[in-house]
């Protein structure tokens, strides 16, 4: 008796337990959107011709937000022709001065509520970033809880929504953007991406970042250099450039391969493939400045060089080279270094947090005008470059 008692209450939280979750929603009845792009607000073509036709509701047209669904619902009545010349994503766009707003607005015009449990980027428009602050455009994406707080974002320097469109058949550009930070291993012109978490806190402290920046073209999209975002005002302010990227990543310890292109005593090209990078800050304090000593030291070897090859493997001509890559080095940080100081007057390469590791008392005093006081201060950088070896090359 009491075994088939046992049996049946095992058989009962059997079922229980392999129905599923009581709240669930079938994958097939909603709109999962794994992008997010946010633009200056302007009306879609189809929300004018909606408007036009008297669907129009109280709004301001600040920000204009698109989500790239995935995947999209495939027509009944399609051959596999159409089905395969069908894109795999659909951008739906609205405008409007609450972004959450705007999504409730796409129930009127989807036939599934879009859900963001698998939004993996948003792409922000530096001109809509220079007009709204960081804060006001994550105010909402922060506090869903749909969405994660490792989606990746992004900054682009023309419309956002022209980075979620591809040219590539089967290709969805939310997903090919959030797998792109891989080839960091082969550039440091690819930034360890900023997740919403970090935005959040970097945006709570008032500490200046930088984005990696997107540019689209011919239906496909490229990472070009980054996006500076004012700590103290929480707007874009500038860009910094592919070069200028990679000696941020080597400076901060963020990136540590690539290559630096240099050009020998006959002005042929000449490259030098990053083994490692090795970086060092120390802050130094005294009555009158603030000044930083930075030593860099680069392993790598020779991968390509079109000038002459007499002696192409004796230390000599290693030491040579590795001069004139350490020339061409120099000019790059000191390029980035101006910027900094001089252009933006933004520390985004970490030199205000070793401040505050090595000197706390001191960082308590300035943290506040950091940026200012940053742009006064003196940095110097000092440069040690080894060639390690030649590539496979072999005299003949």
């Amino acid at each position: 008796m009491c075994n088939s008692i046992f049996k049946g209450v095992t058989l009962f939280l059997l079922s229980v337990l392999l129905s599923g979750c009581w709240s669930s929603k079938e994958i097939e009845t909603l709109a999962i959107y794994t992008g997010l792009a946010l633009d200056v607000g302007m009306p879609a073509p189809v929300e004018k011709e909606f408007e036009a036709k008297g669907a129009n509701y109280t709004e301001r047209n600040k920000v204009m937000a698109t989500v790239q669904i995935v995947p999209v619902k495939a027509m009944g009545s399609q051959d596999e022709k159409q089905k395969a010349a069908q894109r795999p994503y659909q951008n739906v766009s609205g405008s409007g001065d609450s972004i959450l707003e705007i999504f409730r607005q796409f129930s009127i015009r989807l036939d599934r509520p879009i859900i963001g449990h698998h939004l993996k980027v948003i792409v922000i428009s530096s001109e809509l970033l220079r007009r709204q602050t960081m804060e006001q455009l994550m105010d909402f994406v922060l506090r869903d809880n749909d969405i994660r707080p490792s989606t990746m974002v992004f900054i682009s320097q023309d419309k956002a929504v022209e980075t979620l469109s591809s040219a590539q058949p089967n290709e969805v550009p939310s997903m090919h953007i959030k797998d792109m930070h891989h080839n960091q291993a082969r550039t440091s012109k690819v930034l360890e991406p900023i997740t919403l978490s970090k935005v959040d806190a970097l945006t709570y402290a008032k500490r200046s970042f930088v984005l990696q920046n997107i540019v689209a073209g011919g239906g496909e999209i490229e990472f070009s250099g980054a996006g500076i975002v004012k700590g103290s005002t929480g707007h874009w302010i500038g860009n910094l450039s592919q070069d200028d990227t990679e000696c941020l990543a080597w400076l901060n310890k963020s990136g540590a391969s690539g290559v630096i292109k240099a050009y020998d005593d006959k002005d042929e090209p000449l490259t030098y493939e990053i083994e490692s990078v090795k970086s060092k800050i120390n802050a130094i304090v005294d009555e009158k400045q603030i000044k930083f000593k930075v030593s860099l030291a680069f392993k790598g070897r020779i991968s390509e060089t079109w000038g002459n090859h007499n002696a192409p493997t004796s230390n000599a001509h290693a030491e040579k080279l590795a001069s004139i890559v350490e020339e061409r080095l120099s000019s790059m940080m000191q390029t980035l270094i101006s910027k900094l100081q001089s252009d933006y007057k933004t520390d985004v390469a970490g030199f205000g947090r070793r401040l505050a590791i090595e000197h706390p008392s001191a960082w308590k005093k300035v943290k506040n005008e950091w940026d200012d006081i940053f742009s006064r201060s003196d940095v110097s950088i000092k440069y040690d470059v080894e060639v390690t070896n030649f590539g496979s090359f072999s005299e003949r």
